[in-house]
């Protein structure tokens, strides 16, 4: 057990900060927007806490131990005027058996049309979005130890061009002997390859300009590169510093291993009374390379009215030379 504990602490610490930075190398990085208000407050130091239905973005392994089946809607105003927004459902099938679905999506509006010969516009309307739908297996293998997969579909689209994807996540839970730490690892986005296609790739090309007799109108389709996923591995620590009737206190950090950007880390603690208000605060991308992201802070109140209970959560996360993010959740559990 101490050396599997140190292994992870090995794993935390090493290859922080010494990769190569590879930003703009891959295509659907709105995968890696980071889901609930909870979590966003504790600064994204989630894969080895993961006790509410946002589990089925951070850890799929850890939704076989909900207490209760949850459903969460997230929803936050984004970078430069976009929108996003994150559905779930965590279903308990048995104590140590749970299934969910979740939708996630990036609406980034739609403007007019506009062209040289219309300035004023044509009439018509762009817009773009990225979504992802997936499904979700997690299973109890032994009193400790959890494992869960993930099944998603990719689809990102602007205005009449389109890409897709499938993609596997797969997450562990431990609960080490240690009473109240845990290790949380996952592995996320693991799958094809991107290519966008529609039809205003079809082009009218002279194949032969100097040959006044051929046709100039065949019609072509300009060939787009394929882009692959943004693979992130994600390992973690979980710990209750405090666990009592009325008090607990959670420390928790994470290592993340992104294939598009240099590694970094995430920091976060939540102070939770009677189980009915909890106080958050976090730091997300600490040692990352020219990072926009910072300090985060949230407040998350619960009722339980006995067959379910409510959970309102609100973050507000640091970005850098954008404007702050606040995200807004609602869970009901039953």
């Amino acid at each position: 057990m101490k050396k599997m504990i140190l292994a992870v602490i090995i794993i935390l610490a090493a290859g922080i900060n010494f990769g190569q930075s590879k930003v703009g190398t891959t295509a659907a990085n709105f995968l890696t927007i980071p889901v609930g208000s909870k979590a966003t407050g504790m600064g994204g130091a989630f894969v080895a806490v993961a006790n509410d239905a946002t589990g089925l973005y951070w850890n799929p392994g850890s939704i076989s131990w909900l207490e209760r089946s949850e459903f969460n809607v997230s929803y936050s105003e984004w970078l430069v005027g976009t929108k996003f927004n994150w559905i779930g459902l965590a279903f308990k099938i048995t104590d140590n058996d749970a299934v969910g679905i979740s939708v996630n999506q990036l609406d980034y509006g739609e403007e007019e049309i506009t062209t040289p010969e219309e300035p004023n516009g044509t009439g018509q309307r762009w817009k773009a979005q990225d979504i992802s739908l997936a499904v979700t297996y997690s299973k109890n293998l032994t009193d400790r130890f959890s494992i869960g997969g993930s099944l998603k579909y990719i689809r990102q689209q602007i205005w009449n061009e389109s890409a897709s994807a499938f993609a596997l996540d797969i997450g562990l839970l431990f609960h080490t002997e240690l009473d109240g730490l845990r290790i949380g690892m996952n592995i996320s986005n693991f799958g094809t390859e991107m290519k966008l296609d529609g039809k205003d790739l079809l082009q009218s090309v002279d194949i032969d300009p100097a040959n006044t007799g051929n046709n100039d109108k065949i019609t072509a389709t300009l060939n787009t590169d394929s882009w692959t996923l943004p693979l992130i591995f994600t390992v973690g620590l979980g710990y209750d510093l405090i666990k009592m009737e009325d008090w607990k206190v959670v420390l928790a950090t994470d290592a993340v291993y992104p294939n598009n950007q240099s590694s970094y880390l995430n920091l976060g603690t939540e102070v939770s009374c009677k189980r009915m208000i909890a106080l958050r605060v976090g730091y997300n991308s600490l040692l990352k390379t020219d990072a926009e992201e910072g300090l985060s802070a949230g407040v998350g109140l619960m009722y339980d009215f006995g067959p379910v209970y409510a959970k309102v959560d609100y973050s507000y996360n640091q970005f850098g030379i954008f404007d702050a993010i606040n995200r807004v959740s609602v869970s009901v559990g039953f």
